[in-house]
């Protein structure tokens, strides 16, 4: 069992790692962050883990309009409603972390705007996909539009918002965290948040094909 599923207990370990170290570890004061930087480890992986399972749903959809095959359609579902999830908490916590720091939830700061859009285009994708009747022609339609969603999604969020004055770190000319002071003290936590936090999006998008999987099995005896 510990060979088969060492990913998931390692998942654990680095969440509880990053939940506990993240809170009392120390950290670099910056001015205007302060102890608030320790968001750090929790906004930041969600974004990270929405590319991961936005992409591989992405790559299902592809490999559905390629095979054919029902199930490549449930692991592109699954992996897109994951990549939601994820990205909902990503912009929860990016408001609660700007209601700190900016002083509002929403400033209507162009990554926060794209953010929002990314999200609606997805929920689009769900709403796309009860719209129909029959089921090839809906996994043939929702793959296509699932490929076409990623597609405008990566330039969406890591370019758009570069092009045009930002907050956020890192884009507009506003420099990221590593030229503010992502020294040691981040690093410990943050990469192991990164991974942990990916780990975790993919357990819950595998935890979703299964029990599809056995409601299909129970539907059909």
């Amino acid at each position: 069992m510990l060979k088969k599923h060492w990913w998931k207990a390692l998942a654990v370990m680095l969440i509880f790692y990053t939940i506990i170290g993240g809170l009392i570890l120390e950290v670099p004061r910056l001015a205007i962050l302060n102890e608030t930087i320790r968001n750090l480890y929790f906004h930041v992986p969600m974004w990270f883990v929405m590319v991961i399972t936005a992409g591989t749903s992405a790559f299902y959809a592809i490999r559905y309009l390629n095979k054919q095959n029902p199930i490549d359609d449930t692991r592109s579902l699954e992996f897109a409603k994951a990549g939601i999830l994820f990205g909902v908490l990503g912009m929860l916590s990016g408001m609660l972390w700007a209601q700190f720091t900016w002083g509002t939830f929403w400033s209507g700061d162009p990554k926060q705007n794209a953010s929002a859009v990314a999200i609606m285009i997805y929920f689009g994708y769900l709403i796309l996909r009860g719209a129909f009747t029959d089921e090839l022609q809906k996994f043939r339609v929702s793959a296509v539009y699932n490929i076409l969603a990623y597609a405008v999604y990566i330039p969406l969020i890591f370019i758009l918002p570069r092009l045009s004055d930002s907050l956020h770190p890192g884009n507009g000319g506003n420099p990221g965290f590593n030229a503010y002071d992502l020294d040691s003290k981040l690093r410990l936590v943050f990469y192991p948040a990164v991974i942990g936090w990916i780990l975790v999006g993919v357990w819950v998008a595998q935890l979703r094909i299964r029990l599809t999987k056995a409601e299909i099995i129970i539907e059909n005896k």
